[in-house]
């Protein structure tokens, strides 16, 4: 009988006001860039949805993302599990082991068959057989294969998995891919990021759970609500940018002024996520306001861009302009972000001719 209540039925059951529920359902529409109206139509939705089975599976990675859920705020991992999803099968968190464990996910394929979704972290090693990593006797090859066979969708979180991360980077020793490399007539979701922010995960878990459906995705198959921005955009330190004021080390005058990092490396306008605006710990702070440039960490070969703290092109345009700006985006090429940088960057230089005219 429990089985068959709808999640609004659990969660009036369990003393969660209708109340409640909506102020959810509002900050998940706000980080999702969903109109005023649509905070309505989710809460519905997830009040009628059924609890959706899920199947995740870590192969090579470092346990990164999923310290990155247990930490999500808002929706917290207990709701997420217990009132949202039945996470039937994972790596790190079940409670079993063995051949019990594998019995779990087989039960859990058969019985939502067509319906259940398979959640990946990590890159798969295909060299030598793919014998580099390998869980119950079986290569990670071997068991993604078996488990997306009757999947609805698969979703790949985190860096290593959407774009092979740390274990892709040269010289590739495992011969690691990401996950889209092996998974070819299922719908996937990339939810890259080293870790992935939390609130993408719950909250492209959360819309597939009210409207049934995948949300809606860019030419890398991220979520646009997550990634249709670069971290520059919104960057409270972009005025510093337009005004030519750079930080030149992380100690100087203007790194304790709050000036751009550019200079020192940051990625940020290159890099789409949404760290700048859900922030990290319950939206109290990201690297840039930590004093830190951004990485580019949800971005194609991250690690192999030449360093960290290399500023994205050699010298910089004169600030301010829009060739400077279109020379931060453009740089994007370099990073499998091309076709985005180049709409971005001329979106930026209209903007940009508009206000000089104005």
């Amino acid at each position: 009988m429990r089985q068959a209540e709808t999640l609004g039925e659990q969660l009036a059951r369990k003393g969660i006001s209708r109340r409640a529920f909506l102020k959810y359902s509002a900050y998940l529409a706000s980080i999702m860039a969903l109109p005023p109206t649509a905070s309505k139509v989710l809460a519905e939705g997830l009040a009628q949805a059924r609890r959706q089975a899920v199947i995740w599976l870590s192969f090579q990675e470092c346990t990164g993302c999923t310290e990155s859920l247990t930490r999500a705020q808002g929706l917290t991992l207990e709701d997420l599990i217990f009132d949202f999803i039945s996470l039937d099968y994972h790596h790190t968190l079940q409670a079993v082991s063995g051949e019990a464990a594998e019995d779990a996910r087989r039960r859990s394929m058969e019985e939502n068959k067509g319906k259940y979704i398979v959640i990946v972290d990590g890159s798969i090693p295909t060299k030598d057989g793919g014998v580099y990593s390998t869980i119950a006797g079986h290569t990670n090859v071997d068991m993604l294969a078996e488990t997306i066979e009757d999947a609805f969708a698969v979703v790949a979180v985190g860096t290593c998995a959407a774009f092979g991360g740390l274990p892709y980077a040269k010289p590739n020793p495992t011969g690691a891919v990401p996950v889209s490399k092996l998974v070819g007539d299922k719908p996937l979701i990339n939810i890259p990021g080293c870790p992935p922010v939390p609130e993408a995960m719950t909250g492209t878990l959360s819309h597939i759970l009210s409207f049934g459906e995948l949300p809606a995705l860019d030419h890398m198959n991220r979520p646009l609500a997550f990634f249709g921005e670069t971290i520059h955009d919104r960057c409270y330190r972009r005025p510093f940018y337009e005004e030519g004021k750079f930080a030149k080390s992380f100690d100087d005058e203007g790194a304790r002024k709050g000036w751009c990092l550019y200079e020192l490396g940051c990625k940020g306008p290159i890099a789409y996520n949404a760290c700048a605006t859900v922030k990290w710990n319950g939206g109290i702070s990201f690297p840039i306001q930590s004093g830190h440039g951004c990485f580019a960490c949800a971005s194609p070969n991250f690690w192999d861009q030449g360093g960290f703290y290399k500023p994205l092109s050699a010298s910089i345009a004169p600030a301010g302009t829009a060739a400077g700006i279109a020379a931060a985006a453009g740089a994007a090429v370099g990073a499998g972000t091309a076709w985005m940088a180049r709409r971005r960057s001329k979106a930026i230089a209209e903007e940009h001719a508009g206000n000089e005219e104005g």
